[in-house]
């Protein structure tokens, strides 16, 4: 960040300090409630007048926006706005604007169109009316950006008392995983107000019609079957004379002439059915319908693609003819296709260079630059793959085809391999494959660094059907031919290590990025000796371009090497034990910057210990230091109250001076330079030393503090394999690292069986991505279908077939004769052998024999889609093979993989009625009984590209939430919410409203919210962060899972339990899919459903699902934990309410058996259960002894019994993050319930303090959160 901008410093002792800041930098913004008042609109066609919310910062382009997306005002496209007669600008902000006031009358002035003007209406009418049918895209797959919220959520019927209409009456646990949950139902096609929009064959408009203002001809047909065409002329469109074989733009007279400024009004006028069928569709597509957001295009991110895809979509009746989805590149981009060449690189440093002096400023910069990285990366995406199929022409045909090199639409091209031998000393395509995705993130990183007049490329990688292609903006003069002697490098090596170009002018530059990215200048040598001081890696670049501007290059090592990875498995990989494999595939193994920056936060920490005890004196205890990776560093004095205080009160006035604190890294140790002079040696050692402390930290206390924390609940646990890459790096820890994690886990305990079970598929699709690339670099594309079908079969099918048969087709492969089609001869059993060669070479992990029968086959074919970007048919996939019955019916071996004909994976009895939800529609197409393989070419829909891109996350919003948050923290609530509610307000404004970001942020506010206990805005956040997640991030993703659990939870809390329970159902679901049975944070999952069934009063169902809980607490946390004993406790309370006495009683005692032995008889935990056990166990001997009377006293004691003496609902852990779960929270100095056992017997008894209370404001035992 330049230090020109104005930056919301985050304070833990004064958060109004943060707030002071933004209402200082932005004084309008901190009025703008003020500042927002009405307008009237003044239309020239009825309804004549419409009114609109506006505020002074607006522009007159919001407002023309608002009328656009209005009801009543969607036919008004090409116009302007006036007030008092006065044009108003489109771009200056409202309070410049004279005459602007509440109640101001603005008039709407209908403008001439344009060429492309008139064809952005017909775009915009045609997606208005419905007649834009399904795109085929080339970089979106099939249904990208899906959500299925509003089909979840449909109408709940009413709870009956025996629980047999509520979303989990019928849920199994122990079922097998059902695509139905990730199928959209198939809806009643919308009604159509018009038949055809599309382009006229007459255009374009001759020229002596041209000059005549004629600009397009359209042809249309109407619901009653008529053909009309129609000029699109500067005044508006008219009906002409012409006909299918006959020119005549002229206006047709008869039967009655037909024109108006709108294509919109035009159709209502020719078309008499237009109107109604056109306000149906608006019913079907407004907002009671279905949420706006589940409608609204992307346009600063790329949609998700779903990996599982139904049938019937890709079924040839449902491709409609459209001849407009041909012509859809003419009505965007015009004839010549010009508006679509942008040059991307000026745009991105333009962007770069604009103001951010003010908030305002910042807003508009950071918000240009997330639209253009959005624009850029799907740009670069279409590019790389038409030449991935071989359709661009390469610059350098003549090269091999590795180092080909391409340029379309204004971006370059050029493989992720070592065509020209740059990297044969590091591993060669292996380490340009590795380097180009480090090169990624480098560029990410300098983004998000925004250090002042250094300039960074637009980059991005995409893999697609096995090949690394890496898309850049075209530099200014990086093609330049240099002068005899001139360096093609300005700054960094020129020729590998050889040659070291250097330039005065990149150092301050360089510097501000090394110093972010604790980087030391150092010396490097050249190859005759000569020294240079460098202040970054040799291998980062300086390129002066010719617009003058100074950019950095290979941005692939920006820290320092893992030398104990390098030493190990690179150097002296043949001593290594437990590896087959001679050599790691290469050598660019480097340290993450979040390692880099925990340890500096480490040190840093030592440093402020060091000083604190010198200033206390010998007497200061010394403070401990947390060496984990974290946002702040804290002191911690002395236990005792009074001089902790005193000492609490010095530090405030006196703080610790940090300046003298020094850490930087060397990041060219180990990497061949040779120090000349015995000076130079001794202080290159001294990197060297410090280079290795890292490494060594890294191996010693990050991989097994977060193993630690995982096995006891510190952090959510994983689902998959992208949250368990996530949680890694968070911490800095390399994905090469799998392999030690799990020789870690090597322990007999559930949760880390889990891990290792996790941590083992990773290696698992990891590997098979890398077995499935190599055959498919080499397989043309329209071959790609059968080369993944096959290795698909061999690696999940091989069960149900032994050798797998190359589904081909013949004519097709012999028109590739010249290729090789290696995948043919790969077998199972070859596969298999690839596969564990490929853990063992790249993680240094010896897989079981037995692995292949161990994989979870959904899980993993799930894992291996979205690495590879694969879109499957959705059907029953058989993985073991299938067995006669005596009645001669086929029967599965296994159940895993099973499908239901149900909507959401809910199943449906077929004795029973059908319940809601069920849809004829959602039938999943059965393999044929005559079938032998698992996967046929056929299930291969369709492959998507995977894109690594470099946008970065928006400072200024990070900034407001981060203060709201730490304001929440301290209980300035007011304060607190206001920069919450800002934060949101900037996210939207920057991202979108359709964003990762922003559905992150959506869910961290909601959780925020909920805790303020503003349940209607927790509500409404929860719900729109679970569309967005589902549409940018993916429908399984584990980030949708946790926002369907939230929403769930939150619902509950208002009110919605039914609702509730359906959003828990989908996400249990969505569980077993991602992940399978009996994950181990699903215990929270599993007791916040059985709350929900209890406030409900359906007692049978709820103590079902405690029973559930305590099945997988046992599981997880061992039969003998005090988890497992507060959830007993909490069973015998359900078993009270559902009048089982004895089984009550019986739980009780487990309870208070295991928290005297836990625990201790002193504990309050173990009397609280004692006092419990001595009731219950009174209650069932006075219900054996006199049995009339107790069924009266029974129903008197326990029917009424409040779930706020259970154990509440609690938000479920986010994957990766600092929150504990309920399996393994913590017990120390926890309370099971805050009343006696006499107000609980009074309550129960109907009697004084039976008002129900919020389980939220009362934990009751120790598994509840604080």
């Amino acid at each position: 960040m330049a230090e020109s901008a104005p930056v919301i410093k985050v304070s833990d002792e004064n958060p109004q300090d943060s707030l002071a800041v933004v209402k200082e930098a932005q004084p309008d913004a901190a009025q703008s409630a003020d500042n927002t008042f009405q307008v009237t609109v003044q239309l020239p066609h009825p309804p004549y007048k419409t009114q609109t919310i506006v505020s002074t910062q607006d522009q007159a382009q919001d407002i023309r926006q608002s009328i656009t997306d209005a009801v009543h005002t969607f036919q008004y496209s090409c116009f302007h706005l006036e007030v008092s007669g006065r044009r108003i600008p489109e771009f200056v902000d409202l309070s410049q604007v004279e005459g602007i006031k509440p109640d101001a009358q603005l008039t709407l002035v209908e403008d001439p169109y344009t060429e492309k003007d008139a064809r952005l209406h017909v775009l915009r009418v045609r997606e208005l009316v419905g007649a834009i049918s399904d795109r085929t895209d080339v970089v979106h797959g099939i249904q990208a950006g899906l959500t299925l919220h509003d089909d979840v959520a449909k109408p709940q019927p009413a709870a009956q008392p025996n629980g047999s209409t509520h979303a989990l009456s019928d849920c199994d646990l122990a079922s097998p995983p059902k695509f139905d949950t990730l199928l959209q139902p198939q809806h009643d096609p919308p009604p159509k107000p018009v038949s055809s929009i599309s382009v006229s064959p007459w255009n374009p408009p001759p020229y002596h019609l041209r000059s005549r203002g004629h600009l397009l001809y359209i042809h249309i047909v109407t619901l009653e079957g008529e053909h009309f065409h129609v000029t699109a002329h500067v005044t508006g469109f008219y009906v002409n004379k012409s006909t299918t074989g006959k020119f005549d733009p002229t206006p047709r007279t008869v039967p009655k002439a037909s024109s108006a400024h709108s294509l919109l009004t035009l159709l209502s006028k020719i078309s008499p059915g237009f109107d109604g069928t056109f306000k149906s569709l608006q019913v079907v597509n407004g907002p009671s319908s279905k949420d706006p957001l589940s409608s609204f295009p992307l346009s600063n991110a790329l949609p998700a693609n779903p990996w599982i895809i139904s049938p019937s979509v890709t079924k040839a009746s449902e491709h409609q003819p459209d001849i407009t989805r041909t012509q859809e590149s003419f009505l965007v981009n015009g004839a010549d296709n010009a508006e679509t060449l942008r040059d991307w690189n000026e745009e991105f440093q333009t962007t770069r260079e604009l103001p951010k002096e003010t908030v305002q400023d910042r807003v508009f910069r950071e918000r240009v630059t997330s639209k253009l990285f959005a624009d850029y990366n799907e740009a670069a995406a279409l590019g790389a793959i038409l030449i991935a199929r071989g359709e661009v022409a390469p610059l350098n045909p003549t090269e091999p085809p590795d180092a080909q090199i391409f340029v379309y639409n204004n971006v370059f091209y050029s493989f992720g391999a070592d065509g020209v031998g740059t990297f044969a000393s590091e591993g060669g395509d292996e380490a340009a494959r590795v380097a180009t995705g480090k090169d990624v993130m480098g560029v990410k990183t300098v983004n998000q660094l925004d250090v002042q007049d250094l300039a960074a490329p637009g980059t991005a990688v995409i893999d697609y059907l096995g090949k690394r292609i890496v898309a850049q903006s075209i530099v200014p003069g990086i093609f330049k031919q240099r002068e005899p002697g001139e360096q093609q490098i300005d700054y960094g090596g020129v020729e590998g290590k050889e040659v070291v170009a250097k330039n005065d002018t990149f150092a301050p530059l360089f510097e501000k990025m090394s110093k972010a990215l604790r980087v030391k200048k150092h010396p490097v040598w050249d190859k005759n000796g000569e020294r240079y001081d460098l202040e970054s890696s040799i291998e980062t670049k300086g390129l002066l371009g010719t617009d003058g501007r100074r950019y950095v290059l290979d941005l692939y090592r920006i820290t320092p090497v893992d030398v104990h990875w390098i030493h190990t498995y690179c150097e002296n990989s043949a001593q290594s034990e437990g590896t087959t494999a001679n050599e790691y595939p290469h050598k660019m193994c480097v340290l993450r910057p979040e390692l880099i920056e925990g340890y500096w936060r480490m040190k840093l920490a030592e440093y402020v210990k060091t000083e604190v005890a010198k200033r206390s004196g010998p007497g200061t205890a010394e403070a401990p230091v947390d060496s984990d990776v974290s946002t702040r560093t804290e002191v911690q004095q002395s236990s005792d109250e009074d001089k902790q205080q005193e000492q609490s009160k010095a530090k405030e006035q006196d703080p610790v001076d940090v300046s003298g604190f020094q850490f930087a890294l060397n990041p060219d140790v180990f990497c061949g330079q040779q120090p000349q002079t015995l000076e130079e040696k001794e202080s290159w050692a001294e990197d060297e030393k410090d280079v290795r402390a890292v490494s060594d930290w890294l191996l010693n206390e990050v991989i097994p503090r977060l193993i630690q924390d995982l096995n006891e609940g510190e952090v959510g646990f994983p689902m998959d394999g992208q949250s368990l890459s996530s949680a890694l790096h968070k911490r800095g820890i390399n994905i090469r690292y799998l392999g030690v994690i799990a020789q870690l886990l090597d322990r007999t305990d559930h949760r880390r069986q889990a891990l290792k079970a996790l941590v083992e598929q990773e290696m698992i699709s990891r590997s098979f991505k890398h077995v499935a690339s190599y055959y498919l670099r080499s397989t043309p594309a329209p071959l790609a279908s059968s080369c993944i079908a096959h290795l698909l079969n061999c690696l999940l099918g091989c069960n149900v077939s032994q050798h797998p048969t190359v589904e081909i087709d013949l004519n097709t492969k012999a028109l590739y004769a010249c290729e090789a089609l290696e995948f043919e001869s790969v077998t199972p059993a070859s596969l298999q052998t690839e596969v564990s060669g490929q853990v063992s070479l790249r993680y240094r992990y010896q897989l079981n024999k037995a692995w292949v029968e161990r994989m979870k086959p959904i899980q993993m074919l799930r894992e291996v889609s979205l690495k590879l970007g694969l879109q499957l048919a959705a059907r029953e996939f058989i993985f073991q093979p299938r067995e006669l019955t005596p009645n001669g019916e086929l029967q599965d071996g296994v159940t895993n993989g099973g499908l239901s004909p149900s909507a959401n994976g809910h199943a449906s009895n077929s004795g029973k009625k059908k319940k809601k939800g069920s849809s004829p529609n959602r039938q999943i197409a059965q393999q044929s009984s005559t079938s032998n393989q698992t996967f046929h070419v056929d299930d291969i829909y369709n492959i998507v590209p995977v894109i690594k891109e470099a946008a970065p996350r928006s400072v200024l919003a990070e900034e407001a939430f981060e203060a709201g948050r730490i304001s929440v923290a301290q209980n300035q609530r007011e304060l607190g919410q206001e920069l919450l509610l800002e934060s949101l307000s900037l996210h939207e404004q920057i991202y979108g409203i359709l964003h990762a970001e922003v559905a992150r942020a959506y869910y961290q506010l909601s959780s925020l919210f909920y805790g303020l206990d503003d349940k209607a805005i927790a509500v409404e956040l929860a719900r729109k962060a679970v569309i967005v997640s589902e549409r940018t991030l993916g429908i399984d993703s584990h980030e949708t899972l946790l926002a369907y659990l939230n929403l769930g939870l939150f619902e509950h809390a208002a009110g919605n339990s039914m609702l509730a329970l359906t959003y828990v159902r989908h996400a249990l679901d969505v569980w077993k899919i991602i992940y399978g049975p009996s994950h181990p944070d699903s215990i929270t999952t599993l007791n916040n459903a059985a709350v929900m069934l209890q406030h409900l009063k359906l007692y049978r169902d709820s103590r079902i699902w405690f029973e559930a809980s305590l099945v997988t607490s046992q599981r997880v946390s061992g039969p003998q934990s005090v988890n497992t004993a507060t959830l007993l406790f909490q069973l015998a309370q359900a078993l009270a309410l559902d009048q089982d006495s004895k089984g009550a009683v019986a739980r009780m005692r487990e309870a208070y058996n295991i928290f005297h032995s836990q625990l201790g008889p002193s504990d309050r935990n173990t009397k609280e259960a004692e006092t419990w056990l001595e009731n219950l166990t009174q209650n069932a001997v006075s219900i054996a002894k006199h049995a009339k009377d107790v069924q009266a006293r029974r129903f008197r004691r326990f029917n009424y019994l409040s779930p706020g003496v259970t154990l509440g609902t609690r938000p479920q852990p986010p994957s990766s993050q600092l929150h504990p779960p309920a399996s393994n929270a913590a017990v120390s100095g926890a309370r099971l319930d805050e009343r006696s056992v006499d107000e609980l017997m009074k309550y129960i008894e109907g009697g004084e303090g039976a008002k129900q209370t919020t389980p939220k404001k009362r934990p009751a035992h120790p598994r509840r959160r604080r």
